[in-house]
């Protein structure tokens, strides 16, 4: 698993239109936080179950990539997600994953906030929501 900073996912983005962006994030999430535009949303997990279904969730990524030799970005809130969901697309034969590191809203703060130090959003990237 490739691993890039927000930047360097958006140049990535650029340079491969056949990539597959993915957000793992929970719907709540994707809609109301924001995402990138041009992003696919499948769920690591969901509320209220806040469990992942790996085999789940490979089975959706397997379809919107129509196969696994297609590139995929991933992104979540964080970056951490991501490298659990990255793990189960490379178990199941994908040949190229990449986790953007510090995801949509970055690490947290000393004053346990979002979006201050890093994050997709922090580096002035594209972005919506509802």
């Amino acid at each position: 698993m490739k691993h890039l900073t927000p930047r360097e996912a958006w140049a990535y983005l650029q340079a491969r239109p056949d990539a597959l962006f993915v957000d793992v994030r929970m719907e709540i999430e994707y809609l109301y936080v924001g995402h990138p535009p041009g992003v696919v949303h499948v769920a690591w997990y969901e509320y209220p179950e806040m469990t992942a279904d790996p085999g789940r969730f490979v089975e959706q990524v397997r379809r919107e990539a129509g196969g696994q030799v297609r590139p995929v970005v991933l992104i979540c809130r964080s970056g951490k997600r991501t490298v659990e969901a990255g793990l189960a697309l490379e178990a199941a034969g994908f040949d190229e994953v990449v986790n953007v590191l510090h995801g949509f809203e970055g690490e947290l703060d000393e004053h346990f906030q979002r979006g201050r130090l890093n994050g997709w959003r922090h580096d002035g990237l594209p972005w919506e929501q509802l």
